[in-house]
């Protein structure tokens, strides 16, 4: 299964578990941030992350050239419980 296909089931599978109006409200706030021009100053497909510190999901600070040193690295960000 590529990755679009991937995130094309867990888009499915989502809009089966979220109430309508819930989506409704997740895509106006979507929507809003992305005409707020906020997605100019994002890093695009391609680029380079810059070093970075961030706690995982024990509370552990992990570094990002320790892990890039070690090997290619996969960052998942989760925003939470709402």
């Amino acid at each position: 299964m590529s990755l679009q296909e991937k995130l094309a089931e867990i888009s499915a599978a989502g809009a089966k578990r979220i109430p309508e109006e819930a989506r409704k409200t997740m895509g106006a706030a979507t929507q809003a941030l992305r005409e707020s021009g906020i997605m100019d100053s994002t890093i695009k497909v391609g680029e380079k992350l810059p070093s970075f510190s961030l706690k995982n999901a024990d509370g552990e600070t992990v570094n990002s050239d320790d892990l890039l040193a070690q090997g290619a690295v996969v960052l998942t960000v989760f925003r939470g419980h709402w």
